[in-house]
C-alpha cells in the first residue's frame, strides 16, 4: 500500500525539482524527503528519479501522472466531508485577486473569524485565471473572479455587474486631437494596464479601439494597485474595474466611466456538485452585504 504523505512527497519533488526547497514546502526535514522518496521506491520496486541531474524517470513519470490525480481527489473528498460536518474547524482557502480581498473581503473576514473562531481563513492572492485553477483542483474551496469562463468544470454565480472606467489626465485632449487628424509625438498617449497574461486584458483589448485615440504606448504593470499609483502620478491614462476607484482611496486624477466597453461580471466559483458548508454560506452571504453598501464598489465618478 503506498502512503499518501510518501505521494504527497514525491508530488512536491517532482514539481521542486530540490530536496531542499521540497522540505521547506512541507515542513520537513531534507533527509526525511529522502526517506520518502526511499520508501516509495522500494514499495514500488522501481527507481522513480534520477538525481544528477534531476528527472523523473519514465516509472516516476507514470506515477506521477496517478499521484496528482489521487491526491487531487483527497483534497476534494475532504472538502465535502467539512462540509458535511458543518465545518466548525480546520481551515477554509479563499482565493481572490489582491484588490479584491482588500476592498470586497476584509469586512467580511473579520465577521467570519468572530463567527467562526475555528476555522482558520486562507487567502491565495492571485489572478481570476489562478483563483479558478486552485478551486478546480481542491486547493481553494472558494474563488473569487471576473468573468468566469463557461467552458470550465465549475460552478460560476454571478455577485456583480461591472464597467470600465479609466483614470488619469489626457483622455479628453487626445481623444479630441485623434478626431481633428492631428499627431503630436511629444504628447504620445500611454495606457497603463495590467499584463497581456492576465484575464482583464483579454476583456478589454478588443474595446480599446472604442477610446478613439491616436497611437499610444502600453505600459504594464502587475496590480490594479499599481496602475491606480502610476496614473495618479500623471505617467498616463489606467483603466480599471469601477469597483477598484473606492471613496476611501481619495484619488485625484479625473475619471471617466466607459460606457462604450462591454460590461463583465463579478463573482465566485465553487466546483460543480461541491457541497457548501454552512460557514462557506455564511461568508457568502456577508460579501453580498458588502457588495449592496453604498458606499461600496461601483462608487467611480462619471
Amino acid at each position: 500500500m503506498l502512503d499518501i504523505h510518501w505521494l504527497n512527497t514525491f508530488v512536491t519533488l517532482a514539481r521542486l525539482q530540490h530536496f531542499g526547497q521540497t522540505a521547506t514546502e512541507l515542513h520537513m526535514t531534507q533527509p526525511n524527503v529522502s526517506l520518502h522518496l526511499k520508501n516509495l521506491e522500494q514499495a514500488t520496486r522501481v527507481k522513480l528519479i534520477e538525481r544528477s541531474p534531476f528527472r523523473l524517470t519514465q516509472a516516476g513519470e507514470r506515477l506521477l501522472q496517478s499521484a496528482e490525480r489521487a491526491i487531487a481527489e483527497l483534497q476534494l473528498c475532504q472538502s465535502d466531508l467539512n462540509a458535511l460536518n458543518q465545518h466548525s474547524q480546520g481551515t477554509l482557502a479563499i482565493a481572490a485577486s489582491d484588490i479584491l480581498s482588500r476592498l470586497l473581503l476584509i469586512q467580511p473576514f473579520q465577521r467570519f473569524k468572530q463567527a467562526f473562531p475555528g476555522i482558520d481563513l486562507t487567502l491565495f492572492n492571485t489572478t481570476s485565471d489562478q483563483a479558478a485553477e486552485l478551486v478546480k483542483t481542491g486547493r481553494a474551496d472558494l474563488g473569487f473572479v471576473m468573468a468566469q469562463k463557461r467552458s470550465e468544470p465549475l460552478s460560476y454565480t454571478e455577485l456583480q455587474q461591472v464597467t470600465w472606467c479609466t483614470l488619469g489626465h489626457g483622455l479628453a485632449r487626445w481623444q479630441a486631437r485623434h478626431k481633428a487628424g492631428e499627431s503630436d509625438p511629444l504628447d504620445e498617449p500611454t495606457l497603463i494596464l495590467l499584463g497581456h497574461d492576465t484575464r482583464t486584458r483579454a476583456l478589454i483589448d478588443p474595446s480599446l479601439p472604442l477610446l478613439g485615440l491616436p497611437p499610444c504606448r502600453i505600459m504594464e504593470v502587475g496590480s490594479v494597485d499599481a496602475q491606480l499609483d502610476w496614473a495618479e502620478a500623471g505617467f498616463g491614462v489606467a483603466i480599471v474595474p469601477d469597483f477598484s476607484l473606492h471613496p476611501r482611496l481619495k484619488l485625484g486624477a479625473p475619471v471617466t466611466r466607459l460606457t462604450d466597453f462591454p460590461a463583465t461580471s463579478l463573482g465566485y466559483v465553487v466546483r460543480q456538485n461541491q457541497v457548501l458548508s454552512r460557514a462557506i454560506k455564511q461568508l457568502l452571504h456577508w460579501v453580498e452585504e458588502e457588495i449592496q453598501r453604498p458606499d461600496q464598489l461601483s462608487s467611480a465618478k462619471s
